[in-house]
């Protein structure tokens, strides 16, 4: 793997939130100059590979992947296609964590489920299910979310009152032991 390869990927894991020059070379375990300077190659490459969609976008000292700005159009029209109107499991968790949590960041979702939430949230602001309602009055000011109206109206609710109780489900957990399995099927 080239640092090329490294930079990239991280940064297309790290989403929206991209990665600051420090941050990237406190994973990569290299000097901060020799990671600008891969850094500036990357950009050169989207910039100059006219096969290529990314483009490395700077902004208050965080790197982040995003599509060229020739793209706009098609992916507009990419998010408003019936196919892609479904949600999928995950940009589900994400809706249901942010309407009962609301308003919430990221981080807090992430940390529900385990797992980095940025593509889902991206989705599900697309969609026009959720919206950014705000700042977090902390280091960082991470984005608070919040569900719209639009949401309301596709669950088909007048208000978030509406929404299940969730402190009513119950859920029980079964304990299986697979050394019992084991010895019953002996």
């Amino acid at each position: 793997m080239t640092t090329l390869a490294k930079l990239e990927a991280l940064l297309f894991l790290a989403g929206e939130d991209g990665l600051s020059l420090r941050q990237l070379a406190e994973m990569l375990e290299l000097p901060p100059t020799g990671i600008q300077q891969s850094l500036d190659k990357l950009a050169i490459k989207y910039d100059e590979d006219n096969e290529s969609a990314f483009h490395l976008l700077v902004s208050s000292n965080t790197y982040k992947l995003v599509t060229k700005e020739i793209f706009a159009d098609l992916l507009k029209t990419y998010a408003k296609t019936p196919v892609n109107q479904s949600l999928s499991r995950a940009s589900l968790e994400v809706l249901s964590i942010i309407a009962y949590k609301q308003p919430t960041t990221r981080l807090e979702i992430d940390t529900i489920r385990g797992v980095n939430s940025s593509g889902a949230i991206a989705k599900l602001q697309a969609l026009g299910l959720i919206t950014e309602a705000g700042k977090l009055e902390t280091i960082g000011r991470p984005n608070l979310y919040a569900t719209t109206d639009f949401f309301l109206d596709y669950l088909g609710i007048n208000d978030l009152g509406e929404l299940v109780d969730v402190s009513s489900i119950v859920v029980q957990e079964e304990e299986i032991s697979l050394f019992d399995e084991l010895e019953e099927t002996e």
